[in-house]
């Protein structure tokens, strides 16, 4: 069975009918000849878009990979709630939303939405040892922002994300092309594990510092915006 259509027009008179209450929902839903669920879906849009919510849209709406990462850091900064940003940034719905933050959390790449589905993700290039840990520094010095340093230097979400979690793990050295592998501790002589773990401290002192640039750069932002 093909899928009623139902025009702007008919979509205001059932919404007026609900809400100058000269019906019941059931009333409503009897004579119109409407699910609950439907109309629902027409007051939430109307609510977030006006007029424009109830017309059926024939394309794709679009929206920027900047809005995107806004929207979810919105919502992720607790501030706002689900129907807030979707408010804020007029998102088409809730579940749109949810997806991005769903790509987010994985460490997905979030991108301009296209009308098709030709865009691809940037590709990786070959790097020095040298350039893979001054991309590194720079993204902590940013607060992981991963898309930020990854367009900024011209390499793939995937392959910074790969070196962080490396540099992370095993500093430096494991950003070598040979993965940095050590030699197991227990292999190793009190004077190499003093060293191991002196280059331990010495990569924390150094997230931590790239930390508190970000924070002091981000309260300085917040202040300008006062």
């Amino acid at each position: 069975m093909s899928k009623r259509s139902f025009t702007p027009k008919f979509k205001t008179e059932v919404l007026q009918a609900w809400e100058d209450g000269s019906f019941t929902l059931s009333e409503i839903v009897s004579k119109y000849e409407v699910s609950e669920s439907t109309m629902r879906k027409w007051k939430y849009r109307f609510d977030t878009f006006g007029s424009e919510g109830l017309k059926e849209s024939s394309t794709w709406k679009k929206y920027t990979k900047d809005i995107k990462l806004l929207a979810v850091s919105d919502y992720l900064s607790g501030k706002y709630s689900l129907l807030e940003v979707v408010r804020k940034y007029e998102i088409s719905s809730h579940s749109v939303l949810q997806k991005w933050i769903k790509k987010y959390n994985s460490h997905s790449e979030l991108k301009d939405t296209s009308q098709g589905r030709t865009s691809s993700m940037t590709k990786g290039r070959k790097t020095t040892w040298e350039e893979r840990i001054q991309i590194v520094l720079d993204c902590l010095g940013n607060g992981k922002d991963y898309q930020k340093a990854a367009n900024t230097y011209h390499v793939s979400y995937q392959q910074l994300y790969q070196w962080v979690r490396k540099y992370e793990d095993g500093g430096e050295e494991a950003l070598k092309d040979k993965r940095g592998h050590k030699k197991e501790e227990a292999k190793l002589t009190p004077e190499e594990k003093i060293n191991l773990q002196m280059k331990k401290l010495e990569r924390e002192n150094e997230r931590l510092r790239a930390e508190n640039l970000f924070l002091k750069k981000l309260e300085e932002i917040e202040r300008g915006q006062k």
